[in-house]
């Protein structure tokens, strides 16, 4: 018996390509199908972290290293670990999961650059999704803590998504730490004195929802003094 996924992706893929471009109403079944796929795959995934960063970042760079140390510290913690699926620091990441023998966990995106996925990803555990907004609802969704490591426009959105559903309380609260001090102080002091101090347009409390680390102990520790004093569970 098919399951939902494949059935909706049947019924999309037998529509015409003028069809499916054509009519938004078409494109709401190809939506729907990489959000039921999504959420079969990671129902059961368990109590895992979201490690964020560049794909441009190359294996020889300080925080390729760190990224790799910090994913398998989590995994003797008992966590799995989940990225973007593709090379750079969410290749590293994989990679110290892997070497940890925790979950590796891809999420990865179709792109015409730039990404592809890792080695790294346990075979089971890759998805890859045409839509970024779905993308993000199962980082959203399945990871209990994001650990952001420098990057790019994906990775501040990815940071900013998150603040955003936390500040507003759409999703309940996770530890959000940014490692490498140098790469986001500047940020977080124009946050500070310009967001907050000039134009007053979050109160000051929001700072709170960020942690800023330089070591992969400092991450790792975060995120166990975080839920010592809760049950782990999904963030819906």
């Amino acid at each position: 018996m098919e399951k939902p996924a494949d059935l909706i992706k049947d019924a999309f893929e037998q529509k015409t390509w003028h069809e499916i471009h054509t009519t938004d109403s078409w494109r709401v079944f190809k939506i729907i199908s990489e959000l039921v796929e999504g959420f079969e795959k990671l129902a059961r995934i368990g109590p895992c972290v979201s490690i964020f960063g560049s794909a441009r970042t190359n294996q020889s760079n300080k925080y390729y290293i760190l990224a790799e140390d910090i994913a398998y510290k989590l995994t003797q913690k008992g966590y799995g670990i989940i990225t973007g699926g593709g090379p750079g620091i969410m290749e590293a990441a994989n990679k110290g999961a892997s070497r940890g023998k925790g979950k590796s966990v891809g999420i990865n995106i179709d792109l015409p650059f730039e990404q592809h996925p890792n080695q790294y990803i346990d075979s089971d555990k890759l998805i890859t999704f045409d839509h970024f907004f779905i993308r993000k609802v199962m980082f959203m969704k399945y990871a209990q803590g994001f650990i952001v490591l420098p990057g790019g426009f994906g990775t501040f959105d990815e940071l900013f998504e998150a603040l955003t559903l936390i500040q507003t309380r759409k999703i309940g609260r996770f530890p959000i730490i940014l490692v490498g001090k140098k790469y986001w102080s500047g940020l977080l002091e124009w946050i500070k004195d310009e967001m907050l101090g000039e134009e007053h347009n979050i109160k000051p409390e929001d700072l709170n929802l960020v942690t800023l680390v330089d070591t992969s102990d400092e991450a790792v520790d975060n995120i166990v003094k975080f839920y010592s004093r809760y049950l782990l569970s999904p963030n819906f």
